[in-house]
């Protein structure tokens, strides 16, 4: 039976179709069940669980949202195709890592496939997911999940020798380092191809940040050009075919808040391997409310350099403060007019900001062998200063087709004053990013928080904290009662 799409005016964030209850009982199709919807004309197609409603479509019509619309590349001629789909093998894997059972090279591999071919439904994604966070995995298990996201997408193939990658594994609200090492860097003559994610947990990623001021996403022979110009990108490698499996995973781990250590560490690795690096640098923030504690950050530190070392690679492990957010800004817009205000040598950026960022900058340089040992951020402070870095930043937006320019903030704000005299006792990390997603940041650029102080700094009654800003009025009324309620900032 053929069917025809009905775009519904929704974005859920997930794929939804919705068939009708008379047209499901001809083809025995019950509520929740798994079906393939087939679109022959972009010869695409996607498992889904379809819901069953009496009215909202006709007999012969499918109830689509945007998510779906984009995957089937649906157009106002498809016709679509819509079968009871078959549970997937990789099923009784997943429950198998439910169960506590060590899962093998085949198994692991089976379950990639089946997330990159969209066997797999987003909730059986979501099963995965919770099995890896619940059970987690083994060294070898892990090898496995990196080797299968590596092989199921494309790899960049760079001719260079030396090809650098930087990678945070989040957390810290703010923390838009990445813009501003891959800039330094490359000015000395360094390759760093960076592709990078959108946020999982936090207000805002690099490719949420870029997308202001230029375009992230690209063709694989378009990146090639970028790089061949700029000697880096900054770019999201969702869209690239690189490793598709993580972009489904994350997309899922981001509904879900979660981040599986196997999973966090399979997905930088296996992105790290897709564009060819040789030397790596990981940055870990730990703290009271970031991502992992001290101890956890060691451990953690403990398998990349395990990992890397067995994929042969050279790589340096960073455990940085993460207690409190760091820059200014948080949120897309703020965080990219932070970054241009720490590169341009004519403004004044955060002083936090920019000291991490020199900091990582000068491991990546001794890693390399481009400084001695304990001389790295002597030469990238030399390089920032000078507006070399700039130049490069200047030049890796424009061959991203973008323009370097100070960003448009929420139409809509409200300044927060301190509410009597004290010392800042926390910032809470994971307060600050919901407090700026719920705010509209990431999906509304503008969106996001201005913060003014520091943990351990003495204020006075009616200084300010902070402003929020937001695209709508209802955004921003819900952020001021998520504020009150929760208090992300504490007083002595």
């Amino acid at each position: 039976m053929e069917f025809k799409p009905k775009i519904l005016k929704l974005s859920a964030g997930v794929p939804i179709a919705i068939i009708n209850k008379t047209t499901a009982k001809e083809l025995g199709i019950h509520p929740n069940e798994r079906v393939l919807i087939q679109n022959p004309k972009s010869k695409k197609d996607f498992a889904t669980i379809v819901n069953v409603v009496t009215d909202m479509v006709h007999k012969k019509e499918i109830g689509i949202s945007s998510e779906l619309k984009k995957s089937l590349q649906i157009t106002d001629s498809s016709k679509l195709k819509v079968i009871l789909a078959p549970t997937p093998i990789s099923i009784n894997f997943i429950k198998k890592k439910l169960s506590g059972k060590t899962l093998s090279k085949k198994e692991i591999y089976q379950i990639i496939k089946d997330i990159v071919e969209n066997e797999l439904s987003e909730p059986e994604i979501a099963l995965f997911v919770s099995a890896m966070q619940q059970k987690a995995m083994n060294k070898k298990e892990t090898i496995y999940l990196i080797n299968a996201i590596r092989d199921t997408g494309e790899a960049l193939n760079l001719k260079n020798k030396i090809i650098v990658d930087k990678h945070s594994i989040g957390g810290v609200a703010g923390n838009r380092t990445t813009p501003i090492v891959v800039s330094i860097c490359t000015a000395a003559g360094l390759v760093m191809p960076k592709t990078s994610s959108r946020a999982i947990t936090s207000a805002a990623g690099t490719a949420d940040v870029i997308e202001i001021i230029a375009k992230v996403d690209f063709s694989m022979n378009e990146l090639k050009k970028i790089i061949k110009k700029a000697n880096a990108c900054l770019v999201w490698g969702g869209g690239l075919g690189m490793v598709p499996a993580d972009s489904k995973i994350i997309k899922v781990e981001k509904l879900l808040k979660i981040d599986p250590k196997a999973q966090l560490l399979a997905s930088i690795i296996a992105k790290k391997l897709a564009v060819g690096s040789t030397h790596i640098l990981i940055d870990i923030p730990y703290g009271k409310s970031a991502k992992v504690t001290k101890q956890k950050a060691l451990e953690l530190k403990k398998d990349f350099l395990s990992l890397a070392k067995f994929f042969k690679k050279k790589m340096i492990v960073l455990l940085t403060p993460g207690n409190e957010p760091i820059g200014k800004g948080v949120g897309p817009a703020l965080e990219i007019r932070d970054v241009i205000r720490i590169l341009d040598p004519t403004k004044q950026g955060p002083g936090d900001l920019e000291k991490k960022s020199l900091l990582l900058a000068g491991a990546i340089f001794e890693v390399t062998k481009k400084t001695k040992k304990g001389k790295g951020v002597f030469l990238a402070q030399e390089i920032l200063y000078s507006g070399k870095a700039f130049d490069k930043f200047k030049q890796i937006i424009k061959a991203q087709g973008g323009k370097v320019k100070e960003p448009k903030l929420g139409k809509f704000k409200k300044e927060i004053l301190s509410i009597k005299s004290g010392k800042i006792k926390e910032i809470n990390n994971k307060a600050i990013n919901s407090l700026a997603r719920i705010a509209g940041s990431p999906e509304d650029k503008g969106a996001g928080l201005d913060l003014f102080i520091k943990t351990g700094e003495k204020i006075k009654k009616r200084d300010k904290l902070l402003t929020i800003y937001a695209e709508s009025k209802q955004r921003l009324k819900a952020a001021l009662y998520f504020y009150k309620k929760n208090k992300p900032i504490t007083f002595k």
